[in-house]
């Protein structure tokens, strides 16, 4: 009874966090910041390349030119979808791991704004709120994403490499640090290291949360903070 009751209060406090809605669906979610120039691939721009494989911008074609992928490899790549479980997920972003993952993933592609200060957060909100269904793709997390994200090659601030999440599946450079095969391993990533919430069940995992701790993360507004 108790582990029942313990996994239902846990289900309501990680969905409490998407109680207030994300600002998702940007229009810009790749601008492409190099020096002082910036190119934006908008989101109708990327559901034609998914959806149909046309490429109608010329930022998109370079960004996938050098991606160390084909356009249908990339397009099948951020189309795949993942089973996750939006509570296990929520427990990995908010604990002390999913924080340093958040951070490793936001190397050079963030808020357009407010850059990395808020890198963090928006990664997050994207993949909690594409992950409510039961699923996520590279695709749903870039439609989630609450703000307009850059890529940032600025002059030796940033380099616009990201750290590509594919634990020895990538070769080469375009593949180990582009964006758009970052986007291709990403929800591969998160469902390899959501974390099953052992501790229901009399177990321990690394950045264990009690239900106490996860039901604060609704205090926490997701609107505004970009």
């Amino acid at each position: 009874m108790f582990n029942r009751l313990a996994a239902g209060l846990l289900a309501g406090a990680s969905l409490s966090v998407l109680a207030i809605p994300a600002q998702a669906g940007t229009n810009s979610p790749v601008r492409w910041n190099s020096g002082g120039a910036v190119w934006t691939t908008t989101s109708s721009e990327f559901s034609t390349f998914l959806e149909d494989g046309d490429i109608t911008d010329r930022a998109l074609d370079s960004g996938i030119s050098g991606s160390g992928w084909s356009a249908d490899e990339i397009q099948q790549g951020m189309t795949k979808t993942y089973d996750v479980d939006v509570i296990d997920v929520t427990r990995f972003l908010y604990s002390d791991d999913g924080v340093v993952f958040l951070k490793n993933q936001t190397k050079s592609y963030f808020p357009y704004w407010k850059m990395t200060a808020t890198a963090v957060q928006g990664l997050r909100a994207a993949i909690i709120a594409d992950s409510v269904d039961g699923s996520i793709s590279s695709q749903g997390i870039m439609a989630n994403l609450p703000v307009a994200f850059r890529l940032a090659d600025t002059c030796g601030t940033y380099d616009g490499s990201q750290n590509v999440c594919a634990d020895g599946k990538c070769q080469g450079d375009a593949q180990c640090t582009s964006l758009l095969s970052w986007y291709v391993f990403l929800p591969a990533c998160v469902q390899a290291n959501q974390l099953a919430p052992r501790w229901i069940y009399g177990g321990k995992t690394t950045g264990q949360t009690s239900s106490n701790n996860l039901s604060s993360y609704s205090s926490s507004p997701i609107r505004g903070l970009w």
